[in-house]
């Protein structure tokens, strides 16, 4: 997740420099044909680029507004994982006086959050991270998910045995999740919790179910491609067809100036052009790079963090002293 002020309009020009490139090229050649060969019969009617634009812009605004409410849900989706696991330490601490049994619960719940994060920043083969210009974006900062293995990460919080178990395991977050409900089976069993706890606490492990549940299908349900693949194909036919709709446009403006511009108003096509399709071709690789929020890009959830937080909190529930730090973020980016 970015959170500076903004962007740099330097910064957004060298991620988006290679549909510049092309844009420049796609400009240049059609006026090129048309001021230095003569080819006159290039030009086409401005309504119909008109049209086009229309329709691309709708696409394109319909497209940004699903890509947007995706990251928003699972924005909300993490922001309650966050609120439900302070109260899970909250009774496990507060419920049981047994504090061996109040830090395995609380413990394995850290596990379960960390295997979930994993698993949300594991690669599906539709998202947008390895293109090469988003590679190189992540030169500015770092996947704390692809600095260190998941078995030591979760080799703190849980035992060998359960370690051992957890990671033969194909849905991890789901068996450890299984685990806390076991345990809790067995504390209403000795009777160390009555019905209403019980109740009480099995009801937060549905609710991390539920959260979880709808966390994975934000990650593997993709955006619909019926709509990508418009959005694409017409975002690359405007851009395309732009600078033939503007030929005959500026080439009337010959009549309405003197001095070197004189006959020379059809160049003025090649930077308004590149402009204008500049917007349409950035407005869709933003769309593209917001449509799954748990990729590792500069605009994700910042899963890690959220996570790190609960951790703070339910070891500060426990009484620990010896807490992690909260992550930095790197080039105003926090993951």
């Amino acid at each position: 997740m970015y959170i500076g002020k903004s962007y740099k309009l330097s910064e957004f020009i060298y991620w988006t420099r290679k549909c510049i490139y092309q844009l420049l090229t796609m400009a240049t050649l059609p006026v090129v044909f048309y001021q230095v060969f003569g080819l006159k019969w290039l030009g086409i009617s401005w309504t119909i680029v008109a049209l086009l634009g229309t329709a691309t812009a709708f696409i394109v605004g319909f497209k940004n507004t699903q890509t947007y409410n995706r990251s928003l849900e699972a924005h909300q989706v993490w922001t309650l994982i966050l609120s439900t696991s302070r109260a899970w330490g909250t009774m496990s601490r507060d419920y049981l006086n047994n504090p061996e049994k109040t830090k395995l619960l609380i413990y394995r719940h850290l596990a379960w959050l960390t295997a979930l994060r994993y698993e949300m920043r594991s690669y599906r083969v539709w998202e947008s991270r390895l293109k090469k210009y988003n590679e190189e974006y992540q030169r500015y900062y770092s996947i704390p998910e692809q600095e260190s293995s998941l078995q030591v990460e979760l080799a703190k919080f849980l035992s060998k045995d359960e370690l051992e178990y957890i990671l033969k395991t194909k849905n991890k977050a789901t068996q450890i999740l299984a685990l806390q409900s076991t345990t809790l089976k067995e504390l209403y069993s000795n009777q160390d919790v009555v019905v209403l706890q019980f109740v009480d606490m099995q009801k937060t492990i549905r609710e991390f179910y539920v959260q979880q549940g709808r966390s994975e299908q934000i990650k593997n349900v993709p955006y619909p491609k019926q709509y990508a693949i418009i959005n694409s194909m017409l975002i690359h036919l405007f851009c395309f067809l732009l600078p033939f709709g503007l030929l005959k446009e500026f080439d009337k403006l010959n009549e309405s100036v003197t001095g070197i511009m004189h006959g020379n108003m059809v160049w003025l096509v090649i930077p308004f052009s590149v402009i204008i399709s500049w917007i349409y071709t950035a407005l869709g690789q933003v769309g593209e790079s917001t449509e799954n929020p748990f990729e590792g890009s500069p605009n994700d959830v910042p899963i890690s963090q959220i996570c790190r937080i609960a951790e703070i909190d339910l070891k500060e529930m426990l009484g620990e002293v010896n807490l992690p730090l909260q992550p930095e973020p790197q080039h105003d980016i926090i993951l």
